[in-house]
Order: structure tokens, then sequence, then C-alpha cells
């Protein structure tokens, strides 16, 4: 079982200094780096206190430098909101500081004040976020880049520098959505799966892309398929629900409150099996408990779905603390 972190910058209610926010979550990253963490996925995101990071490779280079043995990861990189070509070279970059430590996540992005704001249309973005991918990949493999699209086109282009991994850093798509996971599936890119699902859908995604895969000619065996799920740790399972709870309303808030103009969309695209939307979350997707019953929640999801690779969203400092204290050394 590998173990990752998937690090928010979060900044609710603005309370306190920003500059703290990324303080504290280079400590967690230290932590990480000496315990047994296999990697931290920094989440990218724009114009919202959710997350203040809208840089994941400049973030990754100041996490490679506090640290020496553990995977920078990008959850994700918004493939679409970039060209291309500077994706490419920020992320050979990184994994060229980092002494080759990249694990390289990309994803469509869904925000519509994200596509909105860079002049991206939404009804534009899974063909950008295909078409940039390919780019990049084709960059870091070629000596140089000549490529005919439908948004980008280059010709003879020598892309610098290139990756220290080779033939490149590992690769992960963003998979959600069924059509998510079916193109990814086809090209044979192994997937990064959403901390929003249920444990249900969870295990029915999970089924489907490894369907797929073998219907592409592909297999799932020895492939690392990071699931991400939110955690809420405590000292009695009592304690470690209210948790839970909190971080439920802060999320659904977070993506779905009043501030947001879209949020009528965004209610509808999720039924939340007929329930409050928070009370759903501490039902159905948070793993939350006490160390020892989280730790058997997630052999079972072992044995149900075939989770090789966990990674934890912590909802609030003493889950971190118990993570990497009492649930990181068994797993």
């Amino acid at each position: 079982m590998k173990l990752g972190v998937l690090q928010f910058f979060s900044w609710p209610g603005r309370h306190g200094r920003l500059e703290d926010v990324y303080a504290r979550a280079l400590e967690r990253i230290e932590i990480m780096d000496r315990g047994g963490f296999d990697a931290v996925w920094l989440a990218e995101h724009h114009f919202t206190t959710f997350s203040v990071c809208p840089s994941v490779h400049m973030l990754g280079v100041l996490a490679a430098a506090r640290t020496r043995r553990l995977r920078i990861g990008t959850a994700v990189s918004l493939a679409a909101l970039y060209h291309p070509l500077r994706l490419a070279e920020e992320v050979a970059l990184l994994d060229m500081l980092s002494g080759g430590r990249v694990s390289w996540g990309a994803g469509r992005g869904f925000a519509r004040a994200e596509f909105a704001a860079f002049g991206v249309p939404p009804e534009e973005s899974a063909d950008r976020f295909r078409e940039a991918v390919e780019i990049v990949l084709k960059a870091w493999t070629g000596d140089r880049l000549t490529f005919q699209g439908r948004h980008f086109s280059f010709d003879n282009v020598e892309v610098l520098p290139k990756p220290l991994q080779q033939p490149h850093p590992p690769v992960w798509m963003a998979a959600t959505s069924e059509g998510a996971i079916d193109w990814a599936a086809s090209r044979g890119f192994s997937i990064l799966m959403d901390p929003h699902a249920s444990l249900r859908e969870l295990g029915d995604k999970r089924r489907r892309y490894t369907a797929k895969l073998a219907e592409a000619g592909f297999s799932d065996q020895g492939r690392d398929v990071p699931m991400a799920r939110l955690l809420a740790l405590a000292s009695t399972r009592a304690e470690a629900a209210e948790v839970a709870r909190r971080g439920a309303q802060w999320l659904v808030d977070a993506y779905a409150g009043p501030q947001h103009a879209h949020r009528k969309s965004m209610q509808m695209a999720r039924t939340y099996d007929g329930k409050d939307p928070a009370q759903h979350y501490v039902d159905s997707v948070i793993l939350h408990g006490t160390p020892d019953s989280v730790v058997e929640q997630i052999a079972a999801l072992q044995e149900e779905i075939g989770l090789n690779y966990l990674m934890c969203a912590p909802l609030s400092r003493e889950t971190f603390r118990l993570l990497a204290d009492q649930v990181a050394p068994r797993l």
C-alpha cells in the first residue's frame, strides 16, 4: 500500500495570515519526507480561498528543496488552462530540480470561473486538455516537436529541459466522469480517482477502468491507482465524526456556496443520494474514525476494490498528526 497526501492550501474565512498557510503545509511536507509517505500531491486552484495554490509547479520546487526522498505529485496540473509548451517546460524543470521525483497528474478542471478568466470556453476544455497532454508527452520524448492540432500548432521546436526521469515522469490523468475514465483507459494512462465519489461510486469506477483498459489491450497489473479520500481522525469515533461533519460543510460551501455563480449547476450535478450534501459526505465519502478503525476501513477497501495507493486529504491538524504517527506506519 502506497500512501500520499493530497495537500490543499485552504484559507477558510481568510483567518490568520496567508503566509502561515504555506508555512504549515511545508512543515507537513517535511514530516511526510521523514515518515512512510510516498508522495505529496499538490492541488492547483485559482481565484478561491478553498486552496490558494495557483502554481503547483512553483510550490513543488520549494517542496523539493525541503525534502530528500518524497515524490512531488501534481493533483493536478490544470492542463486545459496552460500553453502546453510552457507546461512541458515547467514540469520538466521541476523534475530536474527535484532529482527526478515528479509524479505528474494532469486534469481538465471543472470551475467555470477558471475557464472564463483564462479565456477557455468550457465546451472546448476537454479537447484542449487532451491536446495539451499529447503535446507535453511529445515535447518530453522527442528531440524536436512538430505538431498540428485543433488548438495548437508547432514546427520543429526544441523544448528544454527534458525531464530527468526517462522517457518521462510517471503520468496520471484525473478521471471522474465515465467519459474521462474511458478516454484514459483507451490510451493506457493510469488515473487519479477523485475525493468526492462515494465509496460505492469509487468501486464502480475502479471496475470500469479495469474493464476499459482490458478492452483497449492494456492491463492494470502493477499499476498504481491513487484514490483520493477525505480523512478525519480523532481519539474517539464521535470526535472523528464531528471533524468529518465540519469538513464536509466547509467543502460543500467552498465548492457550491452562495459565492459561486455556478452553484446551481454544481449542486444539480450530484444527487447526494437524496441527503443533505454535507451528511452525504459524512456517510458515504469521508473515511473517519479512530486510527484503528480507519486502518480497518482501508484494509476493507484493499480487499473490496483493489485499493493500492491511498491519497489522503486530512480535514484537521489532529488528523494529520494521527495519520503520520499511527496510521502511516501500519500501511
